[in-house]
């Protein structure tokens, strides 16, 4: 919301405090509209449009509740904020069920009530943001759902299957495959084919994130529950509230918080970090991983019953090169959007070549085709790609199996550096790129940069 053009509507019958509200909230830039009943909110919302209500309970003829049940029944827009001095917690888990964001209780300080207002403000915009990238990629043209999974092979068709059978529920899904074969793309199919559509998907990725922070980032926290929390924040089950949310590389979620996650699986609340009181949410949970979680669970690194809680249903990805008969369709997808990019015709790639690309390994599935596609773009300007000049990514050397080489720590060393100069390599040097191919933040990967003296 622009700070110029948030518009509030408060609805009380003590004129006293809508006077109070109407102060407070016009010093800090809000445009500020009463009604002094809940009917009369009503017939403010069939004409206007609110960002947020500011709504009492108790009030004659029509009060809070009954306003909140009839507003949500006409789906009328606007964050509610329930306001009450007679409340109590199971008056507030109430409001909640019945689709208010928060509640307040009366009586409240000024900067109570705007921390309020800020709070429902930030689950506005990310609302909003993602109503902006939904309606962004469709004036694009790009595919939505199921329809963006590029296939042609019978596992493929399998997945797909699978995923507009498991999209109808709210169960859990857990989604497994190998690097770069597409979970997230399956994880929005899930989402963008379900009845929570129109609701946000947002996506965390668990190990680019350190532990002391990610119990912040997924449930929140309250104001002053921690040094620098100089503001409440509301986390991302709170965000996705309604919605979907997708935990990418589960397995590396700290043993510390897979209790918590179990429990707000298991009782549809969340509890912010520094407070004592629960609050419902209703979030669709998608996993993703690339780790086999049945072998984490026996080795006491991932809890058996937060398994079992994800794992409601399981859709398994096929690495690229047990179907290679996608190759050649998965080309004529990305190549027209490469060349866009790059803004140079699309050149046309021999039978050969296909047939070439078709026998490769590709340990990098999808992405690394993709990536490879954009190398030989960019090294090859000729219209026609053979299997001649056909560039073919060089994977690293096996280490030496020499006895005074057995060394596991200097094998991953040298794995892992190889793997990092490549990437560096294959993204002309771009740091931000190379540490989305390798999966890893910008930060370790700046690090390991310099430890392995790959700088330039």
């Amino acid at each position: 919301m622009n700070k110029n053009s948030r518009r509030i509507l408060i609805i009380d019958d003590e004129e006293s405090m809508r006077h109070m509200l109407r102060l407070v909230l016009e010093r800090e830039g809000y445009g500020v509209s009463e009604a002094n009943s809940g009917q009369q909110g009503l017939q403010r919302l069939e004409g206007e449009t609110f960002d947020l209500i500011l709504c009492d309970i108790r009030m004659p003829e029509m009060d809070g509740m009954a306003f909140l049940k009839e507003k949500m029944a006409r789906k009328l827009p606007g964050v509610v904020v329930m306001m009450s001095a007679y409340g109590s917690i199971d008056t507030a888990v109430d409001c909640m069920k019945l689709g208010a964001y928060d509640y307040i209780s009366k009586p409240f300080r000024p900067d109570e009530i705007l921390l309020t207002v800020r709070k429902a403000e930030e689950r506005f915009n990310l609302r909003q943001e993602n109503v902006h990238l939904k309606t962004a990629l469709q004036r694009k043209g790009r595919p939505q759902g199921i329809e963006a999974i590029v296939h042609k092979s019978p596992a493929m068709a399998t997945v797909i299957a699978l995923v507009q059978k498991a999209a109808a529920s709210s169960a859990s899904v857990l989604i497994t495959g190998e690097t770069g074969t597409g979970k997230e793309l399956v994880a929005r199919a899930l989402h963008n084919e379900s009845p929570r559509r129109q609701q946000p998907f947002l996506a965390v990725n668990c190990s680019a994130i350190a532990a002391g922070l990610l119990e912040s980032e997924l449930f929140g926290h309250a104001r002053g529950a921690f040094t620098g929390a100089d503001r409440a924040r509301e986390g991302l089950f709170g965000a996705a509230d309604g919605g979907t949310l997708l935990l990418d590389e589960i397995a590396d979620l700290p043993l510390e918080l897979q209790p918590k996650l179990l429990r707000t699986l298991q009782e549809g609340e969340v509890r912010r970090v520094g407070e004592n009181q629960s609050r419902p949410v209703n979030v669709r949970i998608l996993a993703a991983t690339a780790v086999d979680l049945r072998d984490q669970v026996a080795r006491g690194r991932f809890r058996e019953d937060l398994y079992y809680r994800l794992a409601v249903v399981t859709i398994e990805l096929p690495p690229l090169r047990e179907r290679p008969e996608d190759i050649e369709t998965l080309i004529e997808n990305y190549l027209p959007l490469l060349c866009a990019r790059l803004k140079r015709p699309v050149p046309e790639l021999s039978t050969a070549a296909v047939e070439k690309l078709q026998k490769h390994p590709w340990p990098g599935n999808v992405r690394e085709l993709v990536n490879l596609l954009e190398k030989n773009l960019i090294l090859n300007r000729e219209q026609l790609i053979d299997a001649d000049n056909l560039v073919l990514a060089e994977m690293p050397a096996a280490p030496s199996a020499r006895p005074e080489d057995l060394s596991l720590k200097k094998a991953v060393e040298q794995l892992e550096r190889d793997y990092i100069a490549r990437a560096l390599a294959e993204t002309g040097g771009n740091r931000t790129q190379a540490a989305k191919m390798l999966e890893i933040s910008l930060r370790s990967l700046i690090y390991k940069i310099k430890d392995y003296g790959l700088e330039r």
